[in-house]
């Protein structure tokens, strides 16, 4: 299902214990086209949200039907789902935010405080290896997060309390699916 988180708040279970929630606001999705194995040489079909399109694969796409509707009534309390979104954007940071590095010392005529330092080897291989921390830009990119105990279905109101949290901000899109 695609959804819009609205945000996070507090509610309380039947014990009395507080649970930390991401309030979802999922579907109703309706299904807008069928992708056929002999038409398009896989299955899949693509659903809608408001403005929001996502394909999903399928084994068997003759099981839908164009304008075919999902909603939140799918789930019930205690489910365990996957929810995949964008994350929040910190811009550009350096190598100490971005992957945890340590400063260099502050005292004793150092001049090794906030920089890299060397970043590759001599002449062999004279270059810098693929995947080395260094700056650059943190966060805005595609993450999952698994393992989200579905709470609490409100289906009247189309929402879904998720045990957790959610990435992104509020008002970002974000697709979920059972684990």
């Amino acid at each position: 299902m695609l959804g819009i988180k609205i945000g996070m708040t507090q509610i309380y279970d039947e014990s009395g214990n507080q649970l930390a929630v991401t309030v979802v606001e999922a579907g109703p999705c309706v299904v807008s086209q069928i992708k056929t194995v002999e038409k398009e040489g896989y299955g899949a079909i693509q659903i809608t949200f408001g403005k929001v399109k996502k394909e999903i694969r399928v084994d068997n796409p003759a099981d839908f039907k164009i304008g075919q509707e999902f909603k939140v009534d799918n789930y019930k309390a205690g489910d365990m789902i996957e929810v995949s979104g964008t994350t929040v954007g910190k811009g550009f940071a350096g190598r100490i935010k971005r992957w945890h590095q340590h400063r260099g010392p502050m005292s004793h005529g150092s001049k090794f405080h906030r920089i890299p330092g060397s970043i590759g080897s001599g002449t062999t291989p004279g270059r810098v290896w693929k995947g080395k921390q260094m700056a650059g830009r943190m966060g805005n990119c595609q993450a999952t997060n698994k393992g989200l105990k579905v709470i609490q279905v409100i289906p009247e109101k189309n929402l879904i309390l998720l045990g957790g949290s959610v990435p992104g901000k509020r008002g970002n899109k974000v697709f979920i699916r059972k684990a």
